[in-house]
């Protein structure tokens, strides 16, 4: 009975130290792996590491646009969206982050980002009866007119000429406007910052919203306030004579 006994325990002891030959100490297990970055399939981890350092934690919003703004989602479409995820906004601080583009995420982590800041944070219904303005302008904008229509819905907020005001930050100044595109520009005007208390289209004049005209017009108006050498304190010929 005792050899019996021996030889069982001897063949348990040699199965269990086969089974540790085959993973070594110190091998990482398949689980224990982590996956390659084109290869991670989590919206929270992508978001994270991709969009959060801009727009903040839970898309609340920070050096850009609070993507969890229902009002905004309201306004732009998916593929408009998606489009600036993978290609980014050339000569602005949005980068491209599609692979075909540049960037690091293939085109399946694109669709999953977009897809997922939209079920997460759109509203359906939130603009039902507003009449909202177009996403992209339907027509050229007059400066003229603009300069007029910011004084009317704009002015009291970021001051007469842009420069800053009681209520709002400067908006004509030459790097703010530099890192920004006119189609940023429109989609801050409609949607505003409410993360940062500025309204929509609808509540800088009360009960005048603004017309989809009246922001194409605005925008241009801000767009022309733009310069060559944006926060250079010289001119660029007299810094080649330096």
């Amino acid at each position: 009975m005792n050899s019996l006994r021996y030889l069982c325990t001897f063949a348990v002891l040699t199965i269990m130290l086969l089974s540790a030959c085959s993973s070594p100490p110190g091998r990482p297990t398949k689980d224990s792996e982590d996956p390659a970055p084109n290869e991670i399939s989590d919206f929270k981890t992508l978001y994270g590491e991709n969009c959060a350092a801009c727009h903040g934690s839970e898309g609340r919003g920070g050096a850009a646009i609070a993507l969890a703004d229902p009002v905004y989602l309201a306004i732009v479409d998916a593929p408009s969206m998606r489009k600036v995820i993978a290609n980014g906004v050339h000569g602005t601080s949005m980068s491209a982050f599609a692979q075909s583009a540049g960037g690091m995420l293939a085109e399946k982590q694109i669709d999953l980002i977009t897809s997922g800041i939209r079920s997460r944070w759109s509203r359906p219904g939130i603009l039902d009866g507003a009449n909202p303005p177009s996403y992209a302008a339907q027509s050229p904008g007059d400066v003229q007119r603009g300069e007029g229509a910011y004084r009317i819905y704009c002015s009291s907020c970021h001051g007469p000429e842009g420069q800053g005001g009681p209520k709002g930050s400067a908006i004509t100044n030459d790097s703010f406007l530099a890192l920004l595109s006119d189609q940023e520009l429109r989609t801050i005007v409609i949607a505003g910052r409410p993360e940062l208390g500025a309204p929509d289209w609808r509540g800088n004049a009360p009960g005048k919203p603004m017309s989809d005209q009246e922001i194409t017009d605005v925008v241009a108006w801000l767009a022309s306030r733009r310069v060559q050498t944006p926060g250079q304190p010289y001119s660029t010929a007299s810094n080649a004579q330096r």
